[in-house]
Order: structure tokens, then sequence, then C-alpha cells
């Protein structure tokens, strides 16, 4: 499995992590674990987690589940901030809180990353800086970053928190890469050159901070995967004939996509298959040419001015 640094420490990140939204789907403790085993067995080391997801009992499960397996040997990751009844919360105290119950959840003693879920309209960076601080002086999270933030947003909070920034976790695949297509299309006239997120692809690659690609097979927030999809023909078609030449599948083909991207992105594959998992641990045997790559954009839909 290939690694990449993260910033201003010395822990290195896995290419992909396992996401574990899904998990509670699985039902057991027996059935996550063998999935956990299944992804430890490809070097798939890191595992991103959410308060809100499943109400928590993701984090429940998940922690039954690898019960005498070495903390040492995991990144674990959650995120906080989405307040059940559509509320975004980044208080200091309402941080602390999440972070106390995902760690009696979790059944572990610190997180090794902790990520602010979704933009808060009403956030006061003096306090994130507050619950940062606590946290890390009481050795309950190593690292912090975001999700779903802009680079002004970071700047805001950077200038608080002591640059704890260091990681932004955006929906990201081939069919949904609204960074890649604003930046092709500058100074054009047209949708695809109209910049959304404020050029956070270029500024995260500036400053060091690590992103993470949610949702790697979708096309939309829930529209659905692009994957073995009527609506993308070409796009299915071009993936099939690089996953015969490269002999991966079709989801290593689109993890390969964002891994040949410069900025070093790490997917986060949120299956709960493990035959699937191992399939996409493929995606780290597969280096695209140029060529192969602007291709699959292209075939997405996508035009180059």
């Amino acid at each position: 499995m290939k690694k990449i640094m993260l910033k201003d420490s010395s822990m290195q990140l896995p290419l992909i992590g396992l996401g574990c939204m899904r998990i509670p789907a699985l039902k057991t403790k027996e059935a996550v674990r063998e999935l956990v085993d299944a992804a430890m067995d490809q070097e798939i080391t890191f595992f991103d987690h959410a308060d809100i997801y499943g109400g928590g009992e993701a984090e429940s499960l998940f922690g039954a589940a690898v019960k005498g397996i070495s903390r040492e040997s995991m990144i674990i990751q959650t995120k906080c901030g989405i307040r059940p009844g559509v509320c975004y919360d980044f208080s200091r105290d309402y941080i602390l809180q999440s972070v106390e119950g995902s760690l009696k959840r979790l059944n572990m003693d610190h997180i090794d990353i902790l990520l602010l879920h979704r933009p808060d309209a009403l956030m006061e960076p003096e306090e994130v800086a507050e619950a940062f601080d606590r946290l890390e002086a009481q050795g309950k999270v190593r690292y912090f970053g975001v999700s779903n933030q802009n680079p002004f947003q970071i700047e805001l909070l950077n200038r608080y928190c002591k640059n704890r920034i260091i990681l932004n976790q955006l929906q990201f695949s081939i069919a949904h890469c609204v960074a890649v297509d604003s930046g092709l299309n500058v100074n054009i006239s047209n949708e695809a050159g109209v910049m959304r997120d404020g050029g956070i692809l270029d500024y995260c690659r500036l400053n060091g901070i690590r992103i993470q690609a949610w949702s790697p097979f979708q096309y939309g927030m829930f529209e659905g995967t692009f994957l073995g999809n009527e609506k993308f023909p070409k796009l299915n078609r071009y993936i099939a004939e690089l996953a015969k030449k490269y002999q991966v599948t079709d989801s290593a083909i689109a993890a390969a996509w964002i891994m040949r991207h410069p900025a070093g992105i790490q997917t986060i594959a949120g299956s709960t298959s493990k035959q699937r998992i191992r399939d996409i641990a493929k995606a780290c045997t597969v280096e695209l040419t140029r060529q192969e790559w602007y291709g699959l954009y292209m075939a997405a839909g996508k035009q180059l001015p």
C-alpha cells in the first residue's frame, strides 16, 4: 500500500482508507471485524468515522469489533459538528462533548485525527481553538482537520488554531470534481469555469493540507454511483477498457484516477464488501498515463477548453 505523509507529523497515511458510515448495515461486531481484517490484510489501516454515522452506532460497532487489535496498528479518524435536527455546532463545549462520546463508543483513549464536519456559519474560531488546545493537551486528539471547507474558512480557523488544520475531506471523483473543472476553465465564460470552492485544490497543495476524497465512486451527493450506471456509458466503457489493460476492477480504476493527481489525495472507500475492498486496494498498482487520466475526465462528460 502506498503511503503519504501528514504535514508536520511523523504519521503516514495509506492512500486508501476505509469509510465506516455504512458498517451498521453489517449488524454484528463479528461481521465488522471480518471487514476490518480484510482491509488490514491490504494494509488499509485508516478508518474514517463521524459521530453521526448511524446515530453513533458505527463507532460503537467498530469499537466492539476491533477489541484485541493493537491500537497502534490503526489510524482512527472521526468527525463532529453536525447535530441531529439539521444544525451545525462548532462551539467549544459541543466539540468536547462530541469527542468524549466518540471515545466512549470507540472504546479508545485517543483519536488520531478529528475533523470538523461541514462548515458552521455561527463558528467562533476562538472557541474551536480552545477545544483543540484542551483535546491536544489531554492526549485525546493528535491532529485536526476539516471537511468540506473552502480556503478562507480554513484560514480563519488556522489564524486562531495555531495552523493545526492539516486535512480537508472533500467530495471528489471522476464525475464530481468541480475543483478540477474550474482550474481547467480559467477565464472562460462557461459553467465549468465557475469557481465554487475558492480554489481549494491549489490552496491545499500550497499549504501542505492533505485532501481526502469522500464518495469516490459517486457523481452527486445523493444521486448514486457512476460505475455501471447507464447515465455514463462512455465513461464505463473506457473504465472497462482500462480495467482489462491493468487487470483490475472498475472501482480500482476509479480510485486510481484520484490517486494519479499530484496532490496525493487519499481515497476514502466506504464499502462493506470485503471483496470490493480487496479490489479497490489494487488501485495502488495502477499508474494512469496523462492521456488515460484526461480520457477518463472527458469520458465523464467534461470538455477541455
